[in-house]
């Protein structure tokens, strides 16, 4: 954590965030009565993928899990082709017992053929949270679950259970979230965005948020994550912003605070106008040529880049009150974290018969 004596807002690097999930995690493995396996499918020659690879290796290494990567396609050799053999890998590990969790690195084919693949991890390995099952819940503000329901082949309302406050109700545990949407949320808890005064589910009530990029691996997923808290959330993409809110726009009945859930309005406002109400700013876009302009960013915001390339102009910190470079090795922990959960929720589907 870094600041000048210039008045630039404070820099604030992901290192003591994680530290508090890597403590959390090292606590639960300590408790275990043996180290989870989790399977790394490395298809692609993509050197971000190898650089992603060889940082969970290390992570899993430091903190005694075992990690053992699966090398397919162009990764095993240059002569075949991308994704090659993708597919396969991931059933096997499915069927292997011995397999706890199982991560695979994307991009590979692109959105439509990736999608197919991240649908075939089975959702009690699929510790990056990618599995329709809690696209679902998350969309619908389901929170909790009970872990015999990884093993049914469909979804609905009978998943849906209480929600008082950040316990599971008895019989159930937390649904999966997807890895990089809840590294972000969890950061912005820890510059306390998030207002733990107020009650679970309606902390990130009173701030505005825009969310730049609007994919199904971060940029949608965390827009829900948001308003489903009680942000007002705008959601912007190349050729389009939606706001996302779960207040009701009028409200006739004072006793009608919100929805179950999000729901998603088309808005007229431009990008600038967005950033100019916005309390925090959140930009995921795949490219180094993108930045969001400094000079549109409203004074004192939260400013958090999730994409590989920086999306905020140097000078961000001349209006940013904190602005978080990376959240990789906190997307890891909360993968690490969902890796220990869904060897949990595995045992307690096996041992009621499931």
């Amino acid at each position: 954590m870094t600041a000048d004596t210039s008045g630039k807002g404070l820099l604030l690097k992901a290192d003591s965030i994680a530290d508090t999930f890597r403590n959390e995690v090292k606590e639960s493995l300590a408790r275990s009565s043996h180290p989870p396996k989790l399977v790394g499918i490395l298809a692609t020659s993509s050197a971000p993928s190898k650089f992603y690879a060889d940082f969970t290796r290390k992570q899993c290494e430091d903190l005694g899990i075992e990690f053992v990567l699966k090398k397919t396609g162009a990764a095993e050799n240059s002569e075949l082709g991308e994704g090659e053999g993708a597919e396969e890998a991931i059933i096997e590990a499915n069927e292997d017992d011995s397999v706890h969790g199982i991560m695979v690195y994307y991009p590979i084919y692109g959105a439509q053929q990736d999608h197919y693949l991240q649908q075939i991890v089975s959702p009690l390995k699929d510790v990056e949270g990618l599995h329709f099952k809690f696209h679902y819940n998350l969309y619908h503000n389901i929170r909790f679950i009970r872990p015999q329901s990884l093993t049914s082949p469909t979804v609905g309302s009978a998943d849906v259970l209480p929600v008082k406050d950040d316990e599971p109700p008895p019989g159930a545990v937390k649904s999966i979230i997807p890895c990089t949407p809840l590294g972000v949320v969890k950061c912005l808890e820890h510059v306390a965005v998030y207002n733990r005064i107020l009650s679970y589910g309606d902390r990130a009530y009173g701030k505005t948020v825009t969310v730049i990029n609007r994919s199904e691996v971060v940029g949608r997923p965390l827009a829900a994550m948001l308003a489903n808290d009680g942000a007002r959330v705008f959601s912007a993409d190349i050729d389009s912003i939606q706001e996302y809110t779960k207040r009701p726009r009028i409200s006739v009945d004072a006793t009608w605070q919100y929805h179950p859930r999000h729901v998603v309005h088309p808005t007229n406002l431009t990008l600038q106008e967005c950033l100019a109400l916005s309390d925090v700013v959140v930009s995921a876009v795949p490219s180094a040529n993108y930045k969001v302009k400094t000079e549109w960013l409203k004074d004192g915001c939260v400013c958090v880049n999730v994409a590989a390339d920086k999306n905020f102009e140097k000078d961000v910190r001349d209006k940013a009150s904190i602005y978080i470079p990376a959240v990789g090795k906190v997307t890891i922990l909360m993968l690490l974290r969902n890796l220990l959960r869904l060897s949990r929720y595995k045992e307690i589907s096996v041992a009621s018969g499931a």
